[in-house]
């Protein structure tokens, strides 16, 4: 028996009949074809799959589809406006925050959600808001750069 829900996907609403043990980070791959959010472990370890339900960082692998029935979703696929990138984004190229790329969507949308809590956050928490997310190949030093340097944008281009 599959069950119907509706979502806002980056902007973008969506009807679709889903199992009901479906987990939203396979909907999102699977039916959407959103293949930013990645799958790295499935028991919410590493954080990969990180994306946003009604504001809030959700690691999507913890999360059936049919829970997300009625929210809006933002993936790594809808951070950026257009062709110009979100800051983070941009920090993370400007700053070599990724080697591999395989944590960097799920790192940039858990940073998106510490940003948008505490806009000028200090190293200690940018590290400790990114403890959730794994990055085998970083050592994490350039990611703590690329979140300062979009929070310094971000400011930036408030009060511009």
């Amino acid at each position: 028996m599959e069950i119907k829900i509706s979502v806002n996907v980056n902007g973008k609403n969506y009807v679709r009949e889903v199992e009901p043990r479906t987990l939203l980070v396979h909907f999102l791959r699977d039916t959407l074809r959103l293949t930013g959010t990645h799958i790295g472990c499935d028991t919410s370890s590493c954080g990969a799959c990180t994306i946003h339900v009604d504001g809030v960082a959700v690691k999507s692998c913890t999360m059936l589809a049919v829970q997300a029935d009625g929210s809006s979703i933002t993936t790594i696929e809808g951070l950026a406006q257009g062709a110009e990138l979100h800051p983070l984004q941009e920090g993370f190229k400007e700053c070599h925050g990724l080697q591999c790329g395989f944590c960097t969507p799920g790192m940039i949308m858990t940073a998106a959600d510490l940003l948008a809590k505490n806009p000028n956050p200090s190293e200690a928490e940018i590290r400790h808001g990114l403890e959730g997310n794994f990055c085998r190949c970083t050592g994490y030093h350039n990611i703590v750069k690329a979140v300062q340097y979009a929070a310094e944008k971000m400011g930036t281009e408030v009060s511009a």
